[in-house]
């Protein structure tokens, strides 16, 4: 059962909520009204009730708004229950209210902000979607504008494990209060010009122990032969089987996106003088690191910031930060 609120909103708008559906059901030939209808209760009514609570000369218009948006999102699949994935009404059902305010003021953009987010999260292997709207919700209450939210939403995505947004989200933090942009990292403080210096001289700020990534494509993992790797600038391409990728990784993740063989050809394989193997054992500087992996067939492969190591006996490519 939708809210009382919802209901009355669509009852003194029928003619013209079902003119929306009916022109929908035309553009989307395999619109699901049934679907649609859970939706409606599942996802829009909390929205609905948040607005109607917080600004409630602006409930109508704002149903209007994520009525409209919900016909086209059911219509292409993306919600409802036979979406393939659910994070998307998640995301309407427990995060959009938070946001309640700048609905009211901007329903289209707000509620389509947070929609595209939601499907570009979940469409990325490993991002940490839940850490993503925990704290998107927990700063909620500090996001006053457009400008703000989009520029919050790319900076976790980008801690929740989406890497190559990493430059694009430090740049898009220096719109922000310095506060605010501080608080997206759980820290305390309004030193926003350190952190930031911080954040481009150390990819790998606060992962001390790097991240292991990749798996047997035959498992659900990446990789159909256990992977080789070279290093670019900011980079690995990686070759595996016969296909080839570019793999970016810092201190929250690993994304891969496709690459090519000229690219796998053009990168290098060298390391720095400070590291070396000795049989199963790295040395990085100082530290000795052992290998759980046979001694002999090891490969080793760095950038500026990161060492990827690698062998014929695993699927999995190990990162390690290398200061």
């Amino acid at each position: 059962m939708i809210s009382s609120s919802f209901a009355a909103i669509l009852a003194s708008g029928r003619a013209q909520f079902n003119a929306r559906a009916l022109e929908a059901r035309r553009r989307f030939t395999s619109l699901d009204m049934q679907a649609f209808g859970a939706f409606l209760q599942d996802g829009v009514d909390p929205v609905v009730q948040a607005v109607a609570a917080t600004a409630p000369d602006r409930a109508g218009s704002f149903t209007l708004a994520a009525y409209d948006m919900a016909l086209a999102l059911v219509g292409h699949g993306l919600a409802g229950p036979a979406a393939k994935n659910p994070f998307l009404s998640t995301v309407w059902r427990e995060l959009a209210p938070r946001f309640a305010p700048l609905l009211a003021v901007a329903p289209v953009d707000a509620l389509g902000m947070l929609s595209n987010a939601a499907i570009h999260l979940a469409g990325v292997p490993g991002a940490r979607t839940r850490q993503w709207q925990d704290e998107m919700a927990a700063l909620a209450p500090q996001i006053a504008t457009l400008a703000q939210l989009r520029a919050i939403g790319q900076l976790l995505a980008w801690r929740a494990g989406v890497a190559h947004f990493r430059l694009g989200a430090i740049a898009a933090a220096d719109s922000l209060p310095p506060m605010l942009a501080v608080a997206a990292f759980g820290e305390n403080g309004s030193d926003w010009q350190a952190l930031r210096a911080q954040l481009l001289a150390q990819p790998w700020r606060g992962n001390g122990d790097g991240i292991e990534f990749g798996a047997f494509a035959g498992l659900g993992g990446q990789f159909a032969t256990p992977p080789l790797v070279r290093a670019t600038e900011d980079g690995f391409v990686v070759s595996a089987g016969e296909r080839f990728y570019l793999l970016l990784a810092d201190a929250h993740g690993a994304v891969l996106h496709g690459a090519t063989e000229d690219e796998y050809a053009q990168a290098g394989a060298s390391v720095p003088s400070g590291v070396r193997l000795n049989g199963a054992t790295l040395h990085l500087g100082a530290r000795a690191l052992a290998l759980d992996l046979p001694a002999g067939e090891i490969a080793l492969a760095a950038n500026a910031h990161t060492l990827a190591i690698t062998s014929p006996y695993t699927h999995a490519i190990r990162l390690l930060p290398l200061s």
